[in-house]
C-alpha cells in the first residue's frame, strides 16, 4: 500500500525531530565531559597504581556493605590485590591532587566493580568510568547487594536493568544480576 505524501511528510518530521534531540544530547554530554574533565583522566591502570587502587577497594567495601563483616573483605584484600594486578582495570585520576580518586574493573563485558574513594564519591567519577567502559562495548552486565539501595539505584540511572536475584554464595547476601544493553536508533 503507497503511503500519501503527508504521510511521508509526517514520519520525516518524526525522524528529524528524533535525530534533533539525539544531537543535542550528544552536545550537552560533550559540554558537560567538557566542564568536568578539567585536570582529570581516565587511563589504563600501571603496576604502581596497584597498591592505591587495593586501598580504595577495601575503604569502599567496608563502608559501602557495612551488612558484610569487615573480616571478609580484610580476609580477601591480598587475592582481589593480585587479581587487580592482573585484570583490566581503568583509573580515575585527579591531576591537581595527583592522586587516583577511583577505578573500574573489567572481565570482558562484564564490570567486577567501580569504586570512588569516599571523599570523592558523588562527584560523577563512578559515572565517568562507567561512560568510559560503555565506549568499547555493546552490553554490560555486575553484580550488585540487594542490601546497597544506593548502588542498585545508581545502575538503574544509567540504564542497568535488573535481570535476576540471586545469593551470593560467599557471604550469603542477596545480590542483583544487572544488565545494560547499548541501543540503537535507526534513522
Amino acid at each position: 500500500m503507497l503511503k500519501s505524501l503527508q504521510e511521508v511528510r509526517s514520519e520525516w518530521k518524526g525522524l528529524l525531530k528524533v535525530r534533533r534531540t539525539a544531537d543535542i544530547i550528544r552536545i550537552k554530554i560533550k559540554s558537560n565531559r567538557a566542564k568536568e574533565g578539567r585536570n582529570t583522566m581516565i587511563r589504563k591502570m600501571q603496576t604502581t597504581d596497584t597498591d592505591r587502587v587495593a586501598e580504595i577497594w577495601l575503604d569502599t567495601n567496608l563502608k559501602a556493605h557495612d551488612f558484610i563483616p569487615p573480616e571478609y573483605w580484610k580476609g580477601n584484600y591480598d587475592a582481589v590485590k593480585e587479581m587487580i594486578s592482573q585484570a583490566e582495570v581503568y583509573v580515575y585520576i585527579d591531576e591537581d591532587k595527583n592522586q587516583i580518586q577511583g577505578f573500574i574493573g573489567l572481565d570482558e563485558d562484564y564490570i567486577a566493580g567501580i569504586f570512588v574513594w569516599g571523599e570523592a564519591q558523588s562527584r560523577g567519577i563512578g559515572r565517568r568510568l562507567l561512560d568510559r567502559a560503555k565506549e568499547d562495548r555493546r552490553k554490560l552486565t555486575l553484580n550488585v547487594y540487594a542490601r546497597n539501595p544506593g548502588a542498585v539505584r545508581f545502575y538503574q540511572r544509567e540504564g542497568f536493568r535488573i535481570t535476576e536475584e540471586d545469593v551470593d554464595r560467599d557471604t550469603g547476601e542477596a545480590e542483583y544480576l544487572m544488565c545494560w544493553e547499548q541501543v540503537h536508533i535507526d534513522l
